[in-house]
């Protein structure tokens, strides 16, 4: 059964677009299948994140998002530096309420 999966980045700022926009969806894309999950339908946006997801019953719903939200995370804080350097975004890409 798809599961249609909606996440914001923190604050809700706007830095889903360009180059970070498509490192998302390459990187959604590719986590996904190494999970074994089927991406259906992925739409990123300038502040939010959509995504319809066939998940296999050995991977958990919690594990499919940890996994793609933290190591999304650790790959743009690494490549876009620019991300780190407001103090208040904590390295965090997402507020942890938004699943």
């Amino acid at each position: 059964m798809p599961l249609h999966i909606v996440w914001v980045p923190k604050y809700r700022f706007r830095i889903l677009t360009g180059e970070v926009g498509r490192l998302v969806d390459q990187d959604i894309r590719k986590l996904s299948e190494w999970l074994g999950c089927e991406v259906i339908e992925l739409n990123v946006q300038a502040d939010h994140v959509h995504v319809v997801v066939s998940i296999p019953p050995e991977v958990s719903v919690s594990t499919y998002i940890g996994s793609i939200k933290g190591k999304i995370a650790i790959k743009m804080f690494k490549s876009y530096a620019m991300l780190k350097k407001k103090p208040y975004w904590g390295n965090h890409f997402s507020d942890e309420d938004t699943l």
